[in-house]
């Protein structure tokens, strides 16, 4: 009798012996007794192709933010040239994804950003630090991101029934509550819902543009994108407001990050799934954008909490309008669901790795998933559906991530080249740093647009996580107390 030992990047995995069979109870517990060997967790699948990837990219990207935030950012701009603000959000996607393509092709692993900083400022060093703090801020944050997208769903589902404050709350939690239950299986089976629901999202913003183009037209907008537009301090002021709800729109890009340890042929296709997604969707919202205007003036566009709808009721009258709002819940559900699906593997990463609290570290026993982090996520992101309003939720989601995640992950990226050279990454971006310098400097332009109140608030939950490390690692011996002998 004999034990085929598999090595892996995460773990150790004693599976099989002698002809294939797998490891039974009574030899598990004889392999565990003995000091030769170490039964760990079943790694995490490697069963997520390209198109998954990006589809699951994609449907995380558009959610229900482009159709919410379209009024918003208008009113912002005051003006036919709001459409800059959606090139500026494409801009710094473009921009960023370089960043976590080289780092994501580098380490390909569960927890995407958790595993950049800690290899970036050193695990045994300040990395311990940074990926904590992610760690901490994406419990808070995480949450946030998935009641915004529940509570941007009610919105528009208010336009098929009007809903009172009680009922809009538990339609909200009703939603977060059923697509935990979604999540609550195999990978293999989400790569194959994630392309289902990913049909569901090019069809209605397709839908849009063409009700747009049908109009005819669809080129008059772009004609007059430059009527008044003066180039000064207050154009490039609303710029940096508008684009903290276009940046909004756009986050997802990555999501295929965080599931690194689930991707195939990870070098190439978690590059390549954001570049696509982020050029598709792009495209998408311009067009959208355009089409909705070229119907309805961009003076007449605001204060409303359903524009798409009323854009589709005004072409093609009331029943157009009930099918295009069902897509666009259909929409919001496929974002709420990828969403949800890559943030629940960040906890899990970290425990798994002894850095978070050991609980999330735990795979389902049969299909292999997170569960613990997944619940832990999803039921407080129902708790925050019910407390908290959309408008609350947009910038203190980006004031509590750009400073840990963007900013910390693009500065962490220069040292991890000067230290390792950059013949270590498998894929490099053209004409670095330059791309990196740019990143950061756009970052910080998004996080001073999101104003002070929510700046502090995001120094705040960065201030209380980092008191919380040093306890912690003052009571484990770790960094900056421990003592080398």
């Amino acid at each position: 009798m004999f034990f085929r030992i598999l090595l892996d990047d995460d773990c150790v995995i004693i599976g099989k012996i002698m002809a294939g069979k797998e490891l039974n109870g009574h030899l598990a517990k004889r392999a565990e007794a003995s000091s030769k060997f170490v039964i760990l967790s079943l790694m995490l699948e490697r069963r997520l192709g390209l198109a998954q990837a990006t589809a699951i990219n994609m449907i995380d990207m558009v959610g229900i933010g482009p159709f919410i935030t379209l009024p918003m950012i208008i009113t912002m701009m005051n003006g036919p040239y709001f459409l800059y603000a959606w090139i500026a959000g494409a801009l710094l996607s473009f921009i960023d994804a370089m960043v976590w393509s080289e780092l994501g092709a580098a380490f390909p692993k569960a927890g995407g950003s958790y595993n950049f900083l800690k290899e970036a400022y050193g695990a045994d060093k300040a990395g311990g630090l940074m990926s904590f703090l992610f760690v901490w801020q994406t419990m808070i944050q995480a949450p946030l991101v998935i009641a915004s997208a529940a509570i941007g769903f009610t919105a528009y589902f208010s336009y098929l029934f009007p809903l009172n404050p009680l009922a809009a709350k538990a339609v909200s939690g009703g939603v977060v509550i059923l697509i935990v239950l979604l999540l609550y299986r195999r990978i293999e089976t989400i790569g194959k819902i994630s392309m289902f629901l990913w049909f569901g999202v090019i069809l209605t913003i397709l839908w849009i543009v063409a009700g747009g183009i049908s109009h005819g037209n669809f080129l008059e907008p772009i004609r007059h994108m430059n009527d008044g537009l003066t180039v000064n301090y207050a154009f490039v002021s609303a710029i940096g407001f508008a684009s903290v709800k276009t940046v909004y729109s756009y986050l997802g890009y990555y999501n295929v990050c965080h599931l690194g340890s689930e991707i195939k042929n990870p070098t190439r296709n978690i590059p390549r799934s954001m570049f696509l997604s982020i050029a598709g969707i792009s495209v998408l919202y311009l067009a959208m954008n355009i089409s909705v205007v070229s119907v309805i003036p961009w003076e007449e566009t605001c204060d409303t909490d359903y524009l798409i709808s009323i854009f589709m009721e005004e072409l093609m009258g009331s029943t157009a309008a009930i099918v295009v709002t069902c897509l666009i819940l259909w929409v919001a559900f496929a974002s709420l669901f990828s969403a949800t699906l890559g943030y629940s593997r960040i906890p899990y990463a970290a425990a798994a790795d002894g850095s978070f609290f050991k609980v999330f570290a735990k795979l389902h026993p049969t299909k292999q998933f997170p569960h613990i982090s997944l619940l832990f996520l999803g039921g407080l992101g129902f708790i925050f559906s019910l407390l908290f309003r959309l408008s609350d939720v947009i910038s203190a989601i980006l004031a509590m991530r750009i400073l840990i995640q963007f900013i910390g992950q693009a500065v962490g990226l220069i040292l991890l080249r000067k230290a390792r050279g950059k013949q270590f990454f498998q894929w490099r971006m053209p004409l670095f740093p330059i791309p990196v310098i740019l990143a950061i400097i756009l970052w910080a332009g998004i996080l001073i647009s999101t104003g002070w109140q929510m700046i502090l608030a995001g120094i705040g939950v960065i201030s209380l996580g980092t008191i919380v490390y040093f306890v912690k690692a003052k009571r484990n011996g770790e960094w900056p107390f421990r003592v080398d002998n």
